[in-house]
């Protein structure tokens, strides 16, 4: 999912404690997907009510949720809308490999594969309508705002950090840099110890901060030609150009200056892989591709609220229709109101609404 660009751009560590007090839009799709892929047995077997219904993605939101409150930040999650109609491949082969995923996810459970079933598991995570309302709902009884983007999520969450409504946005995509989002937060939802694949050893995932005028400076390339070069290397809306990796892209980018000039010079090249990688420019709509990064759905957003957290609907839809543990919910609840009211340096008994 999204624009492989890490090779190249700086991240640089960031704690919780270092956002306390900042308004943060998280890319709600990518964030549930995180949830459904990592929080699973090891089997690769999802969490689920006694009716067999996946909770896996409310356990992450609630609970990580609930650590980022304690820490001062104000969440905001942007849900994604309609995507654009250049998407509808990327959709297509996203579903196939799901499906080819959970076949392989059966037989390594059946033939005892473990780690197999695993990775294959975490492969085969499905986000359905019904997931998403539930999420919602969730994020609304935990007091968090919750707003639908008219098409790509990330391109909303770029604008809110650009219109200063948040102070970044949270994902694991870099397609939110090409929508020209000043400070993105990697790893925001997902940090913490890890298993590393067939290592068996674990590694820790901790938040980074990404400045893209920064990133930009040190590449020596415009917003533009970022775009470009992830084009080159493969976004959700084109297959990568063969033989192109991420710093060939921004070599050549840098030294031929846009997408333009590299077709031409591919064009008169004599190099038979020169005129494969024309042929392949050829079949790219960039121009269509790049408008879709520089001139995404301008949505205006209202005012963002963040209220108490509703403990009564928190109980109803983790315990009472989930069968999640009361003893464990109700004593998360507990412990954001000591944060809370510990963060507002308080001796008095204070509530949730007395904080926000």
């Amino acid at each position: 999912m999204g624009t492989k660009l890490g090779d190249i751009v700086d991240a640089t560590p960031i704690s919780l404690t270092d956002m306390s007090g900042k308004k943060i839009a998280i890319d709600a799709f990518n964030t549930i997907y995180a949830f459904l892929s990592s929080i699973r047995q090891p089997d690769g077997t999802p969490l689920t009510d006694r009716q067999g219904r996946v909770t896996s993605h409310l356990s992450g939101l609630f609970y990580r949720n609930i650590n980022l409150l304690e820490n001062g930040i104000y969440p905001v999650y942007v849900f994604d809308g309609e995507p654009p109609s250049l998407k509808a491949k990327e959709v297509q082969k996203r579903r196939e490999i799901r499906e080819a995923a959970y076949v392989e996810w059966q037989s390594a459970k059946e033939e005892g594969r473990i780690e197999d079933a695993l990775k294959a598991a975490k492969g085969s995570s499905r986000l359905t309508t019904p997931m998403i309302e539930e999420s919602k709902t969730l994020l609304t009884a935990l007091g968090i705002p919750v707003i639908q983007a008219p098409s790509e999520g990330e391109a909303l969450a770029a604008q809110m950090a650009r219109e200063d409504m948040v102070w970044a946005s949270a994902s694991q995509d870099n397609d939110s840099l090409l929508y020209n989002c000043p400070l993105m937060i990697r790893n925001l939802s997902i940090s913490g110890r890890r298993r590393g694949g067939r290592s068996r050893t674990d590694i820790m995932i901790s938040p980074e901060l990404i400045d893209l005028d920064k990133n930009l400076r040190l590449l020596g390339v415009s917003r533009e030609q970022l775009i470009d070069i992830a084009i080159l290397v493969g976004t959700d809306y084109n297959d990568s150009v063969t033989g192109i990796g991420q710093k060939t892209a921004l070599k050549l980018i840098k030294k031929h200056g846009s997408l333009e000039e590299l077709e031409a010079l591919f064009r008169s090249s004599k190099n038979v892989k020169d005129r494969g990688k024309y042929d392949e420019l050829q079949q790219i709509p960039y121009q269509e591709i790049r408008n879709l990064f520089l001139h995404p759905p301008h949505m205006k957003v209202k005012g963002l609220e963040w209220a108490s957290p509703n403990s009564d609907d928190l109980h109803r839809i983790l315990c009472t229709e989930h069968d999640f543990s009361e003893a464990r919910v109700e004593k998360s609840l507990e412990r954001l109101t000591t944060a809370l009211k510990e963060m507002r340096g308080s001796t008095h008994q204070s509530s949730l609404s007395d904080f926000f």
